[in-house]
């Protein structure tokens, strides 16, 4: 693995993707693992531009990474195809600029949440339509402004 840390991650039942990150400067790679077999990480493509804090989450087909910090607070959300390595591709904007958000799906909706938009932590939630691009539409707020708090998926290749 190429970063240190503060990468955003994703996966399928397959391959887990790790995008950005920081070492020793913010970085735009994208790397993945098979999940069946041990091994290295290996080369998927670079993002579309380095980045660092975004969150990641994922269907069984694309890969999601929104917001993050390189060199300012982002709002832009990139895709990867998990199943066929390539740079990231530009699916929209966020509502607002943000960095450490966290972010849920299922196989059809991502959520990305909270973050931090200086000088404060928000509350904001955006949502997505994972298999169309285009820009987040506002979801609502959490009940208390939060940054840093991970991403899930219940995206998984069985039954749903």
């Amino acid at each position: 693995a190429t970063a240190t840390g503060d990468r955003g991650g994703c996966s399928n039942s397959t391959r887990g993707i790790f995008a950005g990150g920081y070492a020793p400067s913010v970085i735009d790679v994208i790397e993945y693992i098979t999940l069946a077999s041990v091994g290295n990480s290996t080369d998927f493509g670079d993002l579309l531009a380095s980045n660092q804090n975004a969150a990641g989450t994922s269907s069984t087909t694309r890969g999601i990474f929104g917001a993050g910090y390189a060199p300012d607070i982002s709002n832009v959300i990139q895709y990867v195809t998990i199943a066929s390595t390539g740079n990231a591709t530009d699916f929209g904007d966020l509502t607002d600029e943000r960095r450490l958000p966290g972010a849920v799906s299922n196989n059809t909706r991502g959520l990305i949440a909270g973050g931090y938009a200086n000088p404060a932590t928000v509350a904001t939630v955006d949502y997505i339509t994972i298999a169309s691009t285009g820009n987040a539409a506002d979801y609502g707020d959490m009940s208390v402004a939060r940054e840093n708090m991970g991403s899930g998926s219940n995206g998984h290749g069985g039954l749903q």
